[in-house]
């Protein structure tokens, strides 16, 4: 038997879920407890083989304002001279201004050659997701980026991740004060579902 009042919850922390840009947080901090609580949520992510390839680094308070100068640092170290911009320099030196902590989600690599890199990459994007949903739930405001340095090798090198790694996003965690928008999907779910 289905224990509806526990599907309509789930339902609605899943559609009320909303990326919100670092630049719409307002600076207050979500205690470090609340962080741990949402990490314990992506421990239970699906998993194949029980390798769980999740893996974060977790900045707060000075680590979190070093970190957006590294970043910087190393956009600018890393990108040509005629292609690097003074504006992206400073939008990711003050990506970090009114968050309260960032994750950065990563994809390790297991040892076990027989689970293909596509499903760790599924079961650590899972992880990512329980954190986004129970940030919803709480309140919290989130952001996934892929942005700046994301994709970048010298990210992994700073990071000390190895070749076969992977970063999976930047996850921006804090309050807002906006309103919350309303969803849109582009698509209809019909158009997306074939039933046999």
């Amino acid at each position: 038997m289905h224990n509806n009042d526990q599907f309509l919850q789930v339902e609605k922390t899943i559609k009320n879920r909303r990326s919100i840009g670092w630049a719409k947080m307002n600076g207050k901090q979500v205690p470090d407890e609340t962080v741990n609580q949402l990490l314990a949520l992506a421990d239970w992510a699906p998993t194949h083989g029980r390798t769980e390839p999740w893996y974060f680094f977790v900045y707060g308070g000075d680590a979190l304002k070093q970190f957006g100068k590294t970043h910087a640092d190393l956009y600018w170290q890393h990108t040509a001279e005629d292609k690097r911009q003074e504006a992206t320099f400073e939008k990711l030196l003050h990506n970090v201004d009114l968050a309260s902590h960032l994750i950065i989600a990563v994809m390790k690599r297991g040892a076990n050659p027989k689970i293909p890199q596509l499903e760790e990459i599924a079961a650590a994007s899972a992880a990512v997701q329980n954190i986004l949903l129970g940030a919803t739930a709480l309140g919290i405001a989130t952001f996934w980026s892929t942005g700046g340095m994301t994709n970048n090798p010298a990210l992994k090198d700073h990071l000390h991740l190895g070749a076969d790694d992977i970063i999976l996003g930047l996850l921006y965690l804090g309050y807002t004060d906006e309103p919350a928008k309303d969803g849109v999907r582009n698509t209809p779910l019909a158009e997306k579902v074939k039933w046999l």
